[in-house]
């Protein structure tokens, strides 16, 4: 098994990064087996989703339905809210794993790799890639 953690800073606002990127580099020319992400965070979280036509956006939206920024949170240190970037983790989990075959992501077409993070307390973040050989 090879793992890489890499860094990614997501800034004072909530954001779903894609990865996707990134994780066609980590597994080029390894042939095939299994991508593992984890985010070493209890406040991300990481989601296979379509990106650039609004779903990305939409994800956010339906969180903070979900989780309101308001004050109903036990957890209630940092900013307004941020006992919900605590419970974000039950529905966007903190990992992923992802086929890989013949070096390549077996993802659907519009399928991308992203990390969702609510938490605007923390602006760095890390995620561990990890290629099990298949």
């Amino acid at each position: 098994m090879e793992t890489s953690t890499r860094q990614y800073r997501t800034g004072d606002r909530e954001v779903v990064l894609d990865l996707t990127r990134d994780c066609e580099a980590f597994v080029a020319d390894r042939g095939d087996g299994l991508l593992q992400l984890f985010v070493p965070h209890a406040t991300a979280g990481i989601a296979i989703i379509e990106t650039g036509a609004g779903s990305d956006d939409d994800l956010l939206t339906a969180l903070g339905d979900l989780l309101p920024a308001d004050d109903r949170w036990r957890h209630a240190h940092g900013s307004r809210g941020h006992g919900r970037s605590h419970v974000m983790p039950a529905i966007v989990p903190p990992h992923a794993t992802v086929p890989v075959l013949d070096g390549r992501l077996a993802l659907g077409t519009w399928q991308s790799i992203c990390l969702v993070d609510l938490n605007v307390d923390n602006s760095e973040r890390s995620v561990r890639f990890s290629f099990l050989e298949g």
